[in-house]
């Protein structure tokens, strides 16, 4: 496990799947993370690569030949090597192997850079393509946030609230794909209380956001974070049923259709990226 400190975070994060295991404030005394209790969902904040959501037939087509991936991909199952260890940042490492190559023919570098700067934590995200081909991927994240997090409270007071949006279109999801219909939430002053039968049929995927803040709040108490994310396209929003969390999934990439091709040259929303070149983005929070 390796940890960083300053005067405001504690963070934890596990080489496999380089996955962010706790996001503690000294300050608020508070532990913004998700427990990971299987009970309800075994995972903290894995990293979505080199896909994101579901394949149709967890299957897709490149030259004319099938490859089988899992949903969100494989990176979350993987070994991460730890470079760069200071006490406020640390940066993560997957490559292509034998056994990645039979199921994704590219190979690549992926980094993952964890820093806290006071009391916010950034993490980015770089692409390598180390082929000589062109590379095609997705690539997400998938925080989930104790809700509630404080004494006192239930899942009912807590709300999300949008920067820069007033309605929410979601796409809905068809056995983990995207079906052809959509949903309208009018929100309240930019907010949307969190219920649990929110997440009854699966994610709330959104392909329209206009926000790149959101912050999970709640009505008893001034505690809560800030969820910065830009150039991140999809974004998806979800919970286990009646699970004590909410994942904010900034994404770029999306579930197949359920009448995609499966050809991955066309999938919605998949990133290319020219032999040799690198790609990045980042997300931040910000705890209070």
């Amino acid at each position: 496990m390796i940890r960083l400190e300053n005067d405001f975070l504690k963070v934890e994060i596990a080489t496999k799947g380089a996955e962010l295991q706790a996001l503690f404030s000294k300050e608020t005394q508070i532990e913004y993370l998700w427990n990971g209790d299987a009970n309800f969902w075994g995972k903290h904040s894995p990293v979505l690569f080199p896909i994101v959501g579901s394949l149709k037939n967890d299957s897709y087509i490149y030259k004319d030949k099938t490859y089988h991936l899992p949903r969100h991909g494989f990176a979350r199952d993987h070994e991460f090597t730890a470079t760069k260890l200071t006490n406020t940042e640390a940066v993560f490492t997957l490559t292509d192997t034998a056994d990645t190559i039979k199921a994704y023919p590219f190979p690549f570098e992926l980094k993952l850079n964890y820093r806290i700067i006071e009391r916010k934590l950034s993490i980015s995200y770089t692409v390598t393509n180390k082929g000589t081909a062109k590379m095609y991927f997705s690539l997400g994240a998938h925080p989930a946030f104790a809700v509630p997090n404080t004494p006192a409270t239930k899942y009912e007071d807590y709300y999300l609230a949008f920067n820069d949006d007033e309605r929410l279109t979601f796409w809905k999801l068809d056995e983990g794909l995207v079906a052809n219909e959509t949903e309208t939430i009018e929100l309240n002053s930019h907010k949307l209380t969190l219920k649990h039968d929110l997440f009854y049929n699966d994610a709330l995927v959104f392909k329209t956001l206009q926000s790149n803040c959101i912050s999970l709040l709640n009505t008893k108490n001034d505690y809560g974070l800030h969820f910065h994310f830009d150039d991140f396209p999809f974004f998806g929003i979800w919970a286990a049923k009646d699970a004590p969390f909410v994942c904010l999934e900034p994404w770029c990439g999306v579930a197949d259709g359920i009448n995609h091709n499966q050809k991955l040259t066309n999938k919605e929303g998949i990133t290319k990226l020219e032999a040799g070149k690198s790609w990045e983005r980042c997300w931040e929070v910000e705890c209070f």
